[in-house]
This record gives structure tokens, sequence and C-alpha cells, in this order.
């Protein structure tokens, strides 16, 4: 087998060849989603902010952490119907559900941004607001932030890639929600953060046009999260 070749036909499988659904809303339907929407996109944001903005160790992160999570599920199932989707299989003969297929996809990202913090730990500015953020894991209970990291980002994936990609029209769906998503992390302050929520963003929303649903981009989400809170934190401190 040829590696390159394998690689393009996972790829190409994962992130651009849709799986046959009709998933369409009708417009009553699509104006609650929108609505509900706007109005958790701006608590969650809100919350974000402030959670971010208490000091590493402060026990309240844990509590707007939860927060957060609970405003992005509920307000993601006030607004509609939610799907898990299905992946198209290596064959190609048929669909199931895209566990291992993202699982995958995850373990692609994760190797791909560890790369990358081998470089950024050799720039200053770059470096500092990222370990600023990485304290609140360094003075904190690792096993309850890695939870938490879960919990959030499956809450994530059910509301962008779920409600929040239902209330967008088709054409806009990738680019839109994953522009939103970034945005949402302006808040933190972390440039490399805002980056990296864009390449987690276009991938995910791909993987969401394709399967049409949340479960693959949940898979690719927390393999990617969990991956970089347990090895960004050692290798940062080894290589800066």
């Amino acid at each position: 087998m040829n590696p390159v070749t394998e690689l393009r036909a996972f790829l190409r499988a994962a992130l651009v060849t849709k799986v046959p659904r009709d998933h369409r809303d009708p417009p009553a339907v699509r104006l609650r989603r929108q609505v509900v929407a706007g109005l958790t996109l701006v608590v969650g944001t809100a919350l974000l902010w402030w959670s971010l903005r208490l000091e590493p160790g402060n026990p309240l992160f844990y509590l707007g952490s939860t927060a957060l999570a609970a405003t992005w599920v509920l307000g993601a199932f006030a607004s509609g119907r939610l799907y898990l989707g299905r992946g198209n299989t290596r064959r190609g003969e048929s669909y199931a559900r895209p566990v291992v297929q993202s699982l995958a996809l995850g373990a692609l990202l994760l190797a791909v941004f560890t790369a990358g913090a081998l470089l950024i730990a050799q720039v200053p500015f770059l470096l500092g607001p990222v370990n600023e953020l990485l304290d609140h894991v360094r003075f904190a209970s690792v096993p309850l932030v890695l939870v938490i990291t879960v919990m959030n980002g499956i809450a994530e994936e059910i509301f962008f890639r779920g409600a929040l990609y239902a209330a967008i029209p088709e054409r806009w769906t990738v680019i839109a929600t994953t522009a939103i998503y970034a945005l949402t992390t302006v808040v933190a302050g972390v440039p490399l953060l805002v980056f990296a929520a864009v390449c987690l963003g276009l991938v995910c929303g791909l993987q969401r046009r394709v399967t049409g649903g949340i479960l693959g981009p949940a898979i690719t989400h927390i393999t990617w999260s969990s991956g970089m809170l347990l090895i960004l934190p050692p290798l940062l401190s080894i290589v800066s």
C-alpha cells in the first residue's frame, strides 16, 4: 500500500465525500435555530471570557467551565433536533458511525499541532500567552481539567456543529461556523488559540458536512483537545 495514496483516500472519505441524507428544516424551525443559537452565543462567549479571566487555581474556574458546557448543550437541544451522523467506510460500499475514522483524524491533528508546538516554543511573544493559558492546567487538578476539557469539547461540537451549523444556510455552513467558533476564542487573548480554533473548526466543519451529524466532530475534537492538554504543558516545559 502507498501511504500517500492511503492518506489521500482517508482524507477524501473523512472530509470531502458527503454521506447521503435529508435533514432539511422547514423555515419556522430554521428561524428558531437562528434565534436560539444567537442567544446561546452571547451567553457562552461571556462565560468563556469570565472563566479565562480568573486567576489560575481559582476554584471558580471549574464552575465557569461547567456552566459554559451546560450553556452550549442546552442551547443546542433547545434549537431543535440533532443528528449523530454516519461516515463513509473504507470500502465505500456502506456507511457506519464515524468512530474509528474520527479517532484517526483527531490523532492526525494532534500530531500536526504537537510538531507546531516545538516551533512555537522558540518564539517568546507567541509562547507567553500560551503559557498563561496553560497555567489553568498547571495550578489545577489535571484529572479534573481533563474531564472538563472532554465535557466542553463535546458540548462545543453539539452546539457549533449541531445547532449553529443547522441554523446557517447550507452554502455557508463550514465557513460561517468556523469563523464564529474562532471569534468566540478571541476573548481569551491568545492568538494561537484563535488559530487552533480556525484549524479545528474547519476540520470539524468539513467532517460535519460529510457525516451529517455531531458524533464524528465530537470524537475528533476531544481526541485532539485531551491530547493537547496532556502533551503540551510538559512538552513546552522541556523545550522552552
